[in-house]
């Protein structure tokens, strides 16, 4: 009788162990079904999450509001999606200037529309994010021109908001697309002769930096993260002195260029804040450090000082500018000029946060649902 029952015990135990080993089998098959979706969805999370977004407090306000406003008033929009784009260097009603200016309100409105959906969850705003993302991503060709390229970064918060809800069709040609952009940037800059000269030192390199940056956490690629680590710390050393000024400030003798050039590396911070990178305090190869720029600038944001704009500049064509009559070219630089680089600097360090309040009291729509909390 007990070897009767130690059998029944033995074949009660092996059954339980082909169960679990059966269990840990179906585990890993869905772990590595998982695998390739996890690699498809967006990682930078650059925005907060969205609970923070659907809070009473941001559907509040008034401008987060109008923007979910201005994207219902769009939301039959049609693609205005152009292989080229190209207004650096040109004045208005030359080239293809205004068709460009015109086409890259898609960019801003692709971001607009992802966080109209993060904010209500309206899947007629994904919807749009989804037609105006697969149209640009299927007809647009990179020019690798960072100034006529900058404005992309509407399109890949948006992208990187909604990956996870995106058919597969646009998920996949967009992350070709951010995959041929970051690294036909690096593979540009990489090419160059060191030391870096000319605009490969200057804000357009920061709007590279910001692309590739932006590019490389949102989809969470590892040696594209660790390339844009490397050039954002060369490109510190090389554009910004140790007591904060920027090459910028000595070529063009204008705070147009100083703000011009800082905001697109505190996105690239803020994106990398999302990785626990702390990217404001990394020193470039002089010590300089991107908080000891946006240091120098404060006290002409905050108004204690003050600075008449490009009355030395060496380069011609902000003459021309200045003689076609747009404005911010010519006379005393307006500190409202760089409300947003300080609400965004405010989302990396509290300490700007006054100077971002003095400039306005709320933070532009798109930052107010995005990132609605200053760092402390």
């Amino acid at each position: 009788m007990a070897r009767k029952v130690r059998s029944m015990q033995s074949r009660a135990a092996a059954s339980r162990v082909r169960v679990w080993r059966q269990s840990c089998a179906l585990l890993v098959v869905g772990a590595a079904a998982l695998l390739p979706l996890r690699q498809a969805q967006a990682a930078m999370n650059f925005c907060a999450a969205p609970a923070l977004q659907t809070s009473e407090r941001t559907n509040a306000d008034p401008g987060v509001k109008a923007l979910v406003g201005n994207v219902q008033a769009h939301l039959n929009e049609q693609p205005h999606a152009l292989a080229k784009l190209h207004t650096e260097g040109t004045l208005p009603h030359e080239g293809i200037y205004d068709q460009s200016v015109e086409a890259e309100k898609d960019l801003d409105l692709l971001r607009d529309a992802a966080l109209a959906w993060r904010a209500t969850s309206d899947d007629r705003y994904l919807k749009l994010v989804d037609r105006l993302l697969y149209a640009w991503v299927t007809t647009y060709q990179p020019s690798f021109n960072p100034i006529d390229e900058t404005r992309f970064e509407g399109l890949i918060l948006a992208y990187d908001m909604t990956a996870s809800a995106l058919p597969v069709k646009t998920r996949n040609a967009t992350m070709a697309f951010l995959t041929k952009l970051a690294n036909g940037y690096i593979a540009q800059i990489d090419a160059q002769p060191r030391p870096l000269k000319d605009t490969f030192r200057n804000n357009w390199q920061s709007h590279r930096i910001k692309l590739i940056a932006m590019a490389a956490f949102t989809l969470d690629n590892r040696k594209m993260i660790n390339a844009a680590q490397r050039l954002f710390v060369e490109h510190i050393g090389d554009n910004i002195a140790p007591d904060g000024s920027t090459i910028d400030f000595s070529e063009r003798d204008a705070l147009h260029y100083v703000t011009y050039d800082l905001q697109p590396l505190v996105m690239a911070a803020l994106a990398a804040r999302r990785h626990n990178r702390n990217w404001l305090q990394e020193k470039g190869a002089n010590g300089a450090t991107l908080l000891a720029a946006l240091d120098w600038l404060a006290p002409f944001a905050s108004g204690s000082q003050t600075h008449e704009e490009f009355v030395h500049s060496n380069v011609p064509f902000d003459a021309k500018r200045r003689e076609a009559g747009l404005p911010g070219y010519s006379g005393q630089w307006d500190p409202k000029n760089a409300t947003e680089l300080f609400h965004l600097a405010a989302r990396l360090d509290g300490r700007f946060t006054p100077i971002a309040l003095q400039l306005a009291p709320t933070p532009p729509a798109w930052l107010a649902v995005c990132l609605p909390l200053p760092a402390r």
